[in-house]
């Protein structure tokens, strides 16, 4: 009896050992992949994240895995909610409106990314962060898109927003998840002086259409008809042009000037997988990667030697005047937005 007894430990004990060991293989398997927090666009099967598994995929030792959150303000929340529980690597999409705060709040460690003085545009990175917490990888200004089949005359500047003429033709995203959303603040905030910032957004009210969680559903509105104006970026028509041969849509430039978004990735604090992070990170901002944006992100290359595809020399237009802003600021006038359009 204690034979058998011993006999039977034995085999358990084994049996134990031999899933113990399977157990690590699959986990050593699994410290391979490199998990990426982004938004919708850029994780979605028309977007960049497809192509740029792809390619990162066939040139490093790691797999890289996009995790959708909805919008980049999103991903943020996601990390702080799921604390040490969380799995992501990187944070793809942070802007230079919202660094910041995301910088502060202590879940980035710094990494300056292989080549990057000799690839980056400098300015670029002395918006986004000046200590390397994060990396730009594309940028491109804020603007009004106009239907230019839309029977209202396209508007010249911010103020012109608020006439009568744009009642409900206006379709914005929430600041308080929409970088774009965020990022039309932003523009408000730089172009008006408070008391004037004030009466814009109480004037605005409205003409607002719809104020969406994301870029995408915004974007989508637009497409469909709902409205003939959609706050985006200088070069989102450049996609019309290039994948539709459709030259409807057109990025107004406003004589106030426009704010820049630059967009950048940056390795957590807590990632599992810190070298795969960074070996990713370093792919962003290389040549191969890079080349992909512009067709994909429809965004300006961070990387100063990538060609651009000729749409966007006919449809996205160099901005003559960029306007800058204060990310306290624009945090404070955010919550002012908040405030006065949920007023009665």
């Amino acid at each position: 009896m204690i034979k058998s007894t011993f006999k039977f430990l034995f085999l358990f004990i084994s049996i134990l050992f031999f899933s113990f060991t399977l157990g690590c293989k699959k986990s050593s398997s699994t410290s391979k992949n490199v998990v990426t927090y982004t938004y919708d666009s850029f994780a979605a099967d028309w977007g960049s994240a497809p192509l740029l598994k792809e390619a990162f995929e066939k040139n490093f030792p790691y797999t890289v895995e996009f995790v959708d959150c909805g919008d980049a303000i999103e991903c943020f929340y996601k990390i702080q909610t799921e604390g040490k529980d969380c799995l992501c690597d990187v944070i793809v999409g942070i802007d230079n409106n919202y660094a910041g705060e995301v910088i502060s709040s202590g879940i980035l460690e710094k990494y300056k990314a292989k080549n990057a003085d000799k690839l980056l545009y400098p300015f670029l990175q002395e918006q986004l962060s000046k200590d390397y917490y994060l990396t730009p990888y594309d940028f491109s200004h804020f603007a009004l898109i106009y239907d230019t089949k839309s029977s209202v005359a396209a508007p010249e500047k911010l103020s012109d927003l608020t006439k009568d003429i744009y009642s409900k033709k206006i379709v914005l995203m929430d600041p308080r998840t929409s970088t774009p959303g965020l990022g039309f603040v932003a523009w408000t905030s730089a172009v008006f002086s408070d008391s004037e910032f004030d009466s814009f957004w109480k004037n605005l009210k409205p003409n607002i259409l719809s104020m969406t969680p994301s870029w995408s559903h915004g974007w989508g509105m637009f497409l469909q008809g709902e409205a003939p104006l959609v706050i985006s970026y200088t070069t989102s028509p450049a996609y019309c042009v290039e994948e539709e041969n459709n030259d409807r849509y057109i990025a107004l430039e406003f004589s106030d000037g426009h704010v820049m978004q630059v967009e950048g990735a940056g390795l957590l604090k807590t990632a599992r997988n810190k070298e795969g992070a960074k070996a990713f990170i370093d792919f962003l901002i290389s040549d191969e990667a890079q080349v992909l944006l512009p067709k994909t992100q429809w965004m300006y290359p961070s990387n100063k030697n990538i060609e651009l595809p000729e749409s966007y020399k006919k449809a996205a237009p160099l901005v003559q005047k960029t306007l800058f802003t204060d990310e306290k600021k624009v945090k404070e006038k955010t919550q002012k937005v908040i405030k006065l359009l949920n007023e009665n």
